[in-house]
């Protein structure tokens, strides 16, 4: 083989290569997740349930206040494990006011499953009768659905 018809060839292998990622990523969806394998939760339940479009505009105002509602408890939390964690600068800790500043904690995440389990509640009164056993269904999956979402980093 002489070298022009080396170079040709190399440049189509490469070319052809590079068509071939490009066509993965765009076919993958975001972050190079095939978006078809961990669908959002969102999307997932209203797939399962098989909600109408008013259905569908119910539970994205749901979604919004639910939203809402725990990112101001996660705020909280952040708050209060700084003020926590500010007692490990101090010469001596203040034993009651760790044991208090751990107890809001915990209601804090109190709070957060009730708002969780209660938004499910919401979600069941948009169904249907006829959607109720896919939504029982739901029910069992819901700790594998939510156990999916991406982990966010503690450094």
């Amino acid at each position: 083989m002489d070298k022009s018809k080396l170079i040709t060839f190399s440049i189509i292998t490469l070319l052809l290569i590079n068509i071939s990622t490009l066509t993965f990523m765009f076919l993958s969806g975001p972050n190079g997740h095939n978006s078809n394998r961990n669908p959002e939760p969102k999307n997932l339940i209203i797939k399962k349930l098989h909600f109408n479009e008013n259905q569908i505009v119910n539970y994205e105002k749901t979604i919004e206040i639910h939203q809402e509602t725990i990112r101001n408890l996660d705020d909280s939390i952040r708050e209060t494990k700084q003020e926590l964690y500010q007692l490990l600068n101090s010469g001596t800790i203040d034993l009651v006011k760790k044991e208090a500043l751990i107890s809001k904690l915990a209601d804090f995440q109190k709070q957060i499953e009730t708002i969780h389990f209660n938004h499910f509640l919401e979600i069941k009164s948009i169904c249907k009768k006829e959607q109720l056993s896919d939504y029982n269904k739901l029910t069992e999956e819901l700790s594998k659905i939510f156990s999916q979402r991406p982990k966010p980093r503690h450094d």
